[in-house]
């Protein structure tokens, strides 16, 4: 079992996905370094980036197909492997995986060990976040096993910032890209106002410090 962490970046893309759509169900991707740790056996797994793929139509298969080829090209390109897969519900209280899900899942498990299963819990997205809405699987063994992540919380006041902010309403989805194909599916734009906020916010962490 790796150990898992995420980048800001990530953390605050999955939440800002959910955001933009609270009326419907979500899914993307997830692309991450990997590597060994001192003791040689045990991993470490860090979570670099969030790739948003469908808020329609989740698991219409060209689509999905064509989406998978792009980010993992892309995700070659900057040196990550192609590490999970992320979802929110439609309803509410649902933190439920359909079969399309874990087939994806399964799929993304078949070439990384280590691969990730991420359901948002819709119900803790809130502004006084104060918890971690994510609930994350890693694939282990043959099976989904529950991994319990509280590092996360520390990118909050950050995600508080960007929600406050609205930037959610610049976050582009494939759904987005394929209406409009001049629409940026890497989110290089937000991907730089994430950025900015975590430098911001790390710079004054530091110095209350």
């Amino acid at each position: 079992m790796a150990d898992i962490s995420f980048s800001g970046r990530a953390y605050c893309k999955i939440l800002l996905h959910a955001a933009k759509y609270p009326h419907c169900a979500i899914n993307g991707l997830l692309l991450a370094k990997q590597k060994n740790k001192n003791d040689g056996k045990s991993v470490e797994l860090r979570i670099e980036d969030a790739i948003p793929l469908f808020h329609i139509c989740l698991h219409v298969s060209p689509m999905a197909e064509v989406a998978l080829a792009m980010v993992d090209q892309y995700a070659s390109n900057k040196g990550l492997i192609l590490a999970g897969y992320y979802l929110a519900n439609e309803n509410i209280n649902d933190l439920s995986t359909d079969k399309p899900a874990h087939r994806i899942a399964d799929k993304i498990a078949e070439n990384s060990g280590n691969a990730l299963l991420v359901v948002v819990d819709n119900k803790e997205i809130t502004l006084g976040m104060s918890s971690n809405p994510l609930r994350v699987s890693q694939f282990v063994d043959g099976k989904w096993k529950l991994k319990d992540l509280t590092d996360v919380v520390k990118h909050t006041d950050v995600l508080y910032s960007l929600l406050k902010a609205e930037q959610y309403r610049n976050l582009i989805d494939f759904d987005n890209h394929l209406d409009d194909i001049s629409l940026d599916w890497q989110n290089r734009k937000l991907n730089k106002i994430i950025d900015k906020a975590m430098e911001k916010y790390q710079s004054g962490h530091s110095i209350k410090a």
